[in-house]
């Protein structure tokens, strides 16, 4: 990705590294004690619990970047990534167009704080006729 606000590009860095998956590489993107939040309140300390959780929900999953919003802020800068999901459930079904944004708050060149949303509780549901 070019011309990406350097708050962006740590970010996207960030991802890739989580999608490798390479939850190690991820985490030297994060400050100590950086809080990341996923969809319904579920909290980790390391990318390593990420992978952990989502060998449940996914066979795998990567992200397909829509956009990299910014907002620079007095001690900090607010980055969000927007886009959508696509991978294959743990059935090895294939799926797309997930949607997520995942809001980073990011300050000193670490991540501080990684908060996420997507829809793929509801398609979990969904499969399951719920």
């Amino acid at each position: 990705m070019t011309d990406l606000h350097p708050a962006a590009a740590l970010v996207a860095e960030l991802l890739d590294a989580t999608m490798v998956p390479d939850p190690d590489a991820a985490a030297t993107f994060l400050a100590p004690g950086a809080v990341i939040t996923f969809t319904g309140g579920v909290w980790f300390s390391h990318p390593r619990e990420i992978a952990e959780y989502n060998r449940d929900r996914y066979k795998w999953v990567k992200k397909c970047y829509g956009a990299f919003d910014v907002a620079d802020g007095e001690n900090d800068t607010v980055v969000y990534s927007l886009g959508t999901l696509y991978g294959e459930w743990p059935d090895g079904t294939p799926f797309e167009g997930t949607r997520y944004i995942d809001r980073f708050v990011v300050k000193d060149e670490k991540v501080t704080r990684w908060d996420v949303w997507n829809d793929s509780a509801e398609r979990i549901l969904a499969r399951r006729g719920n």
